[in-house]
């Protein structure tokens, strides 16, 4: 996988999305296919080994909340699926499902943030689905599915969206990110804060006794080439755009081989980490697949034996959905 210049080759997307953006998938997810494919982010439930949770929300229930935490609970955690949270909560699963609906967050008193975390009856409590982000292992398994159903399946394109933090360089008055260690010794402890301290006086900005200062160029993950380099603009977002065989995202490690991993963590001894794409095509277009920031879920748009595959695979969970469909929070017209 490399970096291209060639933003053109993403033109086609542009003139197949809404400008201005209405309201439904194709503010960021291309018209013209015969099928759409839903798929949902996997989340995760969590309960006390023992005991049960103290009720939310956490901010009217802190100090119930605060003895729990003091007592140190074991908390058993496991992965789990949007079917999951619907069986749990009494909901209907379906392709139009908002997560908010399903876990009966919109119901009763307005909480605003009472879709990150839901308990449902029988003890679980329900985490929101990362948005934005497919995990390593299911987008592995998409892209590998999708990559039966191309005839270039060693030739395609990435594109990232460049607001992810970090990830380009930019004109600022500190780096464009710092790293939190631990340190026991004293000495390595002494040279940590010599490192903290001179950190603060490169990102601080003095507006009494520092006016003149100057903003500097802070490298991000990639390189300052990339950084300054042509991005594919789409409404309202903008991509670095990357070249790639579909394989290359269809092997479970993609997360340490793509140029965007985060070389700076590993160093520090953080697990091997990288975001995951926004959008995905082959180079005869086939099908694209978009993972709008926003999003709790992924669409792929394709052939009618892409949506069969994808659906029928154990390893995701998807559903097919209509064109011009909403994704808006309040879009579930089932569970309301």
């Amino acid at each position: 996988m490399e970096w291209t210049a060639d933003v053109e080759a993403g033109a086609w997307i542009r003139d197949r999305v809404d400008e201005p953006w209405r309201g439904t998938m194709h503010d960021v997810v291309p018209r013209g296919f015969p099928f759409y494919t839903r798929v949902f982010h996997g989340t995760t439930r969590s309960r006390p080994v023992d005991g049960e949770w103290p009720p939310l929300p956490y901010d009217r229930n802190r100090h119930a909340w605060e003895e729990f935490a003091g007592r140190q609970v074991e908390i058993e955690t496991t992965a789990a699926r949007w079917a999951d949270a619907a069986q749990a909560f009494g909901t209907e699963m379906h392709a139009g499902a908002q997560w908010g609906s399903l876990v009966r967050a919109r119901s009763g008193e307005w909480d605003p943030n009472a879709w990150q975390q839901a308990q449902s009856a029988d003890g679980w409590q329900f985490d929101a689905p990362q948005e934005g982000q497919l995990d390593a292992a299911t987008l592995s398994a998409v892209a590998g599915v999708a990559a039966a159903h191309t005839t270039t399946p060693d030739d395609g394109f990435v594109a990232l969206w460049e607001g992810w933090g970090s990830l380009v360089g930019a004109m600022g008055y500190g780096p464009s990110r710092a790293l939190l260690t631990a340190v026991n010794e004293p000495d390595a402890a002494d040279a940590q804060t010599g490192h903290h301290l001179k950190f603060l006086a490169r990102s601080t900005r003095d507006v009494f006794n520092d006016v003149f200062r100057r903003p500097t160029w802070q490298p991000g993950i990639l390189s300052d080439e990339i950084s300054r380099g042509p991005r594919l603009s789409l409404p309202n977002r903008d991509f670095v755009l990357f070249r790639a065989a579909m394989s290359e995202l269809a092997d479970p490690e993609w997360v340490r081989t793509v140029p965007w991993r985060d070389r700076l963590g590993d160093a520090h001894g953080f697990p091997p980490r990288a975001e995951s794409p926004s959008i995905v095509w082959p180079a005869d277009r086939a099908w694209v697949m978009v993972s709008e920031v926003d999003w709790d879920s992924t669409i792929v748009a394709g052939s009618s034996e892409l949506q069969r595959a994808l659906c029928t695979d154990p390893r995701i969970e998807a559903l097919g959905i209509r064109e011009g469909a909403s994704l808006q929070w309040d879009a579930d017209e089932v569970n309301r």
